[in-house]
This record gives structure tokens, sequence and C-alpha cells, in this order.
């Protein structure tokens, strides 16, 4: 009587756990289609020409007024040729308010992709830091990982990244790539005299592939930064900006 007893409350509590998994599933599905819709409505207000047959170098045309409707949080579009991530990009006061929350400010264990709180975006920027999750279903960042594969760069536009804002239309050329255990040293915004080119010398060392990408004191940098393998880890990316198209 006493096994049968404990038999029946195994069986209730594993009948629990799968409802609970099944469930969670179920949200995590729903939750990634929306994200995907939401996006795919913002891209379908998008135009996108080729400027360039030689560089394959893009123009986007994006109503920002129409965008900021939608949510005022708004401030540009980062574009990865080659890849899924093409996102309009948010930014709030803090770096917490986007992580599980999308665009339409709906909580959402996707969250969205977001730029650093404390970047100006008005060009004076010395690196402008944008974050995103890794999804196991594909979005948001997950394709950064795509960059820690040198067979990725056989592609001439794999190596570059667009990220347009209404006052500037920004180009990337990427110099550096890699995975390392969660810090803080590559989230740096403001550098002070030499600061910024012992930065760049670091996060140069860190790369997974050599780029032959010289930059100085003049320049300016995009850092993605997601998830890694697991939550310990973040893949990183590193652009200096060039030309603009």
């Amino acid at each position: 009587m006493k096994n049968n007893f404990f038999s029946f409350l195994l069986l209730i509590l594993s009948i629990v756990i799968f409802i609970f998994a099944l469930l969670k599933s179920f949200i995590y599905i729903s939750e990634g289609n929306s994200n995907k819709e939401i996006m795919q409505e913002i891209n379908n207000n998008i135009q996108t020409t080729e400027s360039n047959v030689i560089t394959n170098d893009f123009n986007y045309i994006i109503n920002f007024n129409e965008l900021k409707e939608k949510n005022t949080d708004a401030i540009g579009l980062i574009d990865l040729p080659g890849t899924n991530i093409r996102y309009a990009v948010v930014q709030s006061k803090d770096n917490d308010f986007y992580l599980y929350r999308n665009f339409n400010k709906e909580k959402n264990s996707s969250g969205w992709i977001f730029a650093d709180y404390r970047n100006k975006l008005d060009g004076t920027d010395k690196n402008v830091i944008i974050y995103g999750h890794n999804m196991r279903n594909g979005t948001m960042f997950s394709n950064l990982k795509n960059y820690l594969k040198p067979s990725w760069y056989g592609e001439k536009t794999h190596n570059i990244i667009y990220f347009v804002t209404p006052n500037n239309y920004c180009k990337y050329e990427i110099f550096s790539v890699y995975e390392i255990k969660n810090e803080n040293y590559y989230l740096k915004t403001k550098f002070k005299s030499d600061e910024f080119i012992n930065y760049i010398n670091t996060v140069k060392s860190r790369s997974v592939i050599s780029f032959d990408v010289k930059i100085d004191n003049n320049d300016s940098i995009l850092t993605l930064s997601t998830c890694g393998s697991t939550n310990d880890y973040r893949i990183v990316l590193h652009a200096k900006k060039v030309n603009s198209p």
C-alpha cells in the first residue's frame, strides 16, 4: 500500500513536470514567432538597394518616424549581410529593460536587439555597443557564432556590418571576433589618452581570426555582444567604422 502511494505521487510529479516543460516550450515558440512577425512587419517598410556592385554596398530607405511611432526607443537598424540579423535597434535608460522585452515592450524571453544606454549615438561615440540574446531558434544574435569560423569569410560581404540611424549611415569592417568568459573589459564606451589603442590591441589579440585592419586614435568602432556556448561565456565581435556607402 505504501509503495503504491509513492508510485502515485511519482506519477503525479512526472505529469506536472511534463506539463510545465510543455507549457514552457509553447511559450518559447510563441514568443519567438511573435518577434519574427514584428521584424517582418518592420522589414516590409524598409527598402534596400545595391549602391555599388563592386563592393556590394547597400542603401537603406527607412521611415524612422514610423519606427518611432511604434516604439519611441527605436534608434536605428543593424544589418549583417549573409545572416538573418537585420533588426530595428532600441535603446533604454538601462541595459536591463530589453533583456526580456521585445520591440513592442511586451514581456518576451528572447528580448530584443538594444544599444548600450551609455552610447550617445550622435556620431561621437568611440565604441557603440549593441547586445542581443543567442537564441536556439536562430533569432536575435544567434548567427554571431558563424563569425568564429574562418570559412565564413569566403564571402566578401561577411566581414561587413551596416548600422543606420536617423543621422548616421555607417559601414563597419570586422577586425576581431572571439568567445570569452563573461567579463566587462570590452564593454567600454569612453576612453582616456592611450586607453583606446591599448583596448584595440587587447581585443585584437583575442581574435580567433587574423584581420588585416589598421586602427588608430581617430577611429571609432562597433561592438556586438551575445551569450556564448554557455551563459558563462560571451561571443564578441568588434568592427571598425569605415567610409559610409
